[in-house]
């Protein structure tokens, strides 16, 4: 099942795909949808709204009520920053007002000359959730979608705590749409790569993952209860731009494209 947060006259309303198309639901949003446990009713579509990849898509959950972000999670990456493999997941929180739509321009921050990418698969929690174990980690995850967490490295590396260049509002493209895990597993699989404009600068799988999904719900669930709607972010393959020689950073014009294989695919294009 694929179910997003669309945008229709002007409101935001959640949308099942049924045959290519988005069809309307009763609730504001899919983050209102997993707090009501909609994914265990009859879900009933009200109207047609057009192609999947036609109508007007909002972040897949506006508003949730923790975005959880995982760093330094794939071996390629971890390869090439230098570092020791963690022994615990390395995280560090994001807040709404860093989200964007999977289709919207992405504004660089004019505070930072460092605007990186990440592509990353995130983790969409179903059920609230505290002390997992990994059955119940299993079945708490609704399903997965795309992130980008779109860094401003100077801001994030003036200190040794990362906020500063990770929750730059608007900065976070997700989306387009929650595809449940009955489709893609609890451990998917899935090709990853982010591109800059028609050059290829991330590419790996999701099974690369050092800490996967269930490992992470278990892990933050031991100190912090998760809710319908929260988000994990689980990291991001190799080839970011800070990593590079010389260092590569987004410009205006440029387009940044995000796509996981059976996820679908954002596209950004960055703006002054």
């Amino acid at each position: 099942m694929k179910l997003a947060t669309v945008i229709h006259n002007g409101e935001t309303s959640a949308a099942i795909a049924i045959d290519g198309n988005f069809w309307s639901l009763m609730w504001p949003d899919v983050g209102a949808m997993l707090a009501d446990n909609a994914l265990s009713k009859d879900l009933k579509p009200v109207q047609k709204l057009g192609a999947m990849d036609s109508v007007a898509h909002a972040p897949l959950i506006p508003k949730p009520g923790k975005i959880i972000c995982t760093g330094i999670n794939y071996l390629p990456h971890i390869n090439e920053l230098g570092v020791t493999p963690p022994t615990h997941p390395t995280l560090f929180s994001k807040y709404h007002t860093a989200l964007t739509g999977p289709r919207d321009d992405l504004s660089l921050f004019d505070k930072s000359a460092a605007i990186d990418w990440e592509a990353e698969l995130v983790v969409v929690i179903g059920n609230r959730i505290s002390s997992a174990t990994g059955k119940e980690a299993e079945n708490a995850i609704a399903g997965f979608c795309i992130g980008n967490d779109v860094s401003a490295r100077d801001l994030q590396l003036r200190t040794d705590q990362w906020l500063a260049g990770k929750t730059l509002d608007g900065s976070t493209p997700l989306g387009p749409w929650l595809v449940t895990s009955d489709e893609v597993g609890i451990r998917p699989d899935l090709e990853i790569s982010c591109k800059v404009n028609d050059r290829i600068v991330q590419q790996a799988r999701t099974s690369e993952l050092l800490f996967d999904a269930v490992d992470l719900i278990v892990d933050i669930s031991a100190f912090c209860t998760l809710e319908p709607g929260d988000l994990i972010f689980t990291g991001t393959p190799g080839g970011i731009g800070a990593a590079r020689d010389p260092q590569w950073f987004l410009k205006p014009g440029d387009i940044l494209t995000t796509e996981i294989e059976s996820l679908g695919i954002c596209v950004n294009r960055c703006v002054a």
